[in-house]
């Protein structure tokens, strides 16, 4: 299989955490996502990242397909995302939270390097940080005085939750949401999980 797609993107990281964690082997082929970058227009038309593609060449797109596969593919026993129940919707509505995190604070870095100097639109840009806030505010919560997420173990909770939280605080444009001692149970989580193989040989480092 290949991952396409850079560490710095937390939807490719989610995706390779969850490879490392089922102990599924992968390459990784690092491109930038722009619809200038002709080789990745020919994986996945949209010049979006990740994309996976597999042994017999099909190509999965969308983090959460490609997550979805490789639950069936590689954790027959759902330690990562329980098969139905209580516990399956707990883990699902974290990971919705934590999805909606990241994809607000995407916003907040694209608003800033993505428009002319200086003429971001203000009102939006403060509506996007409200957001990305509100969502890591659910996430500490849910985070306090817990090891994990929910129940016992690592899930696909956690691994969205320190994507998100982790990618806050790569990039000068966002780190102020989770700057200092805002989120302390996040933090504690992040290093908890970034003790793991499966997300320190995933960490952004420049």
């Amino acid at each position: 299989m290949i991952l396409v797609g850079r560490y710095l993107s937390p939807f490719t990281r989610r995706a390779a955490i969850v490879l490392k964690t089922l102990n599924i082997g992968f390459e990784v082929k690092h491109l930038t996502a722009t619809p200038e970058n002709a080789e990745l227009v020919t994986i996945n038309p949209l010049a979006r990242v990740p994309a996976l593609i597999l042994d017999d060449g099909e190509v999965l797109i969308d983090s959460a397909a490609i997550i979805d596969y490789l639950l069936e593919v590689g954790d027959p026993d759902n330690t990562l995302l329980a098969a139905g129940g209580g516990d399956r919707r707990t883990v699902m509505r974290l990971v919705g939270v934590a999805q909606g995190t990241i994809e607000k604070t995407v916003g907040v870095v694209y608003e800033q390097i993505k428009r002319p100097g200086g003429s971001h639109h203000q009102p939006w840009l403060d509506q996007l940080r409200v957001q990305a806030s509100a969502g890591f505010d659910y996430l500490e919560k849910a985070a306090t005085g817990r090891v994990w997420l929910h129940g016992n173990g690592l899930t696909l909770a956690d691994v969205n939750a320190v994507a998100a939280y982790d990618f806050a605080g790569y990039l000068p444009f966002c780190e102020d949401l989770v700057a200092g001692s805002k989120y302390p149970a996040l933090a504690e989580l992040s290093a908890r999980c970034n003790a793991l193989q499966a997300f320190s040989e995933t960490a952004w480092s420049g």
